[in-house]
């Protein structure tokens, strides 16, 4: 399996392909603060590693107060990471909960979310997985949210299928960022353009496969 801990300092390096995505993972999620109705927000983050997107763009974001956040990752040191982060930028609406963020049933509390984050997941699960998820993610949302999400480009690329999924959906595309890294990285923005359906999406959403 592949230590998600050592993977986390590729950010150290400001010209890696994870530093590069994080740049546009963050303007993404800025703008999309930015242009959320006045009043509160709710903002999920799934698989969320050491919440580098979430805690840069909420510490000098003037919405700071507005937004309340959920980050949700299975392994607890790197959430302890996110946790004593979120602690020195004074964000006490950053909550950090371990957990499988494949089972709805472990955020469903935080729902629905004018905001989710789907970074460093589609490149991790299976065609199928990514597929459940993207028509799952209705369900997740206030209308009018923002999906944010992430996936590299490399053959076979599946962006254009996600980027359809999206639209099947009920999304619109907000954005769509192809980076030109040696990943092939893309970072996707869409928003619910439709009324989500009731109830909670049954099941598993993904399941991160062996690597």
């Amino acid at each position: 399996m592949r230590d998600w801990a050592q993977w986390h300092t590729g950010y150290d390096d400001p010209s890696s392909f994870l530093s590069a995505r994080l740049r546009a993972v963050r303007a993404r999620l800025a703008q999309a603060i930015d242009t959320a109705p006045a009043g509160p927000l709710q903002l999920v983050s799934l698989c969320a590693g050491q919440g580098r997107d979430v805690i840069g763009v909420l510490s000098g974001h003037p919405r700071r107060e507005d937004v309340r956040a959920l980050l949700v990752e299975f392994d607890a040191g790197i959430a302890e990471v996110a946790r004593q982060s979120a602690a020195q930028a004074e964000l006490p609406h950053v909550e950090v909960r371990v957990a499988d963020a494949g089972e709805v049933t472990r955020f469903s509390d935080a729902l629905p979310a004018d905001v989710l984050l789907l970074c460093g997941i589609f490149g991790n699960v299976s065609d199928d997985d990514i597929r459940r998820t993207v028509e799952a993610a209705p369900a997740l949302c206030r209308p009018g949210a923002t999906v944010i999400w992430t996936r590299n480009r490399r053959a076979p690329d599946l962006t254009p299928r996600i980027r359809q999924w999206f639209t099947t959906s009920g999304f619109d595309e907000v954005g769509f960022d192809a980076l030109a890294t040696d990943g092939l990285m893309a970072v996707g923005a869409n928003r619910l353009a439709r009324a989500p359906e009731p109830g909670l999406p049954e099941g598993r959403l993904f399941s991160f496969r062996a690597s």
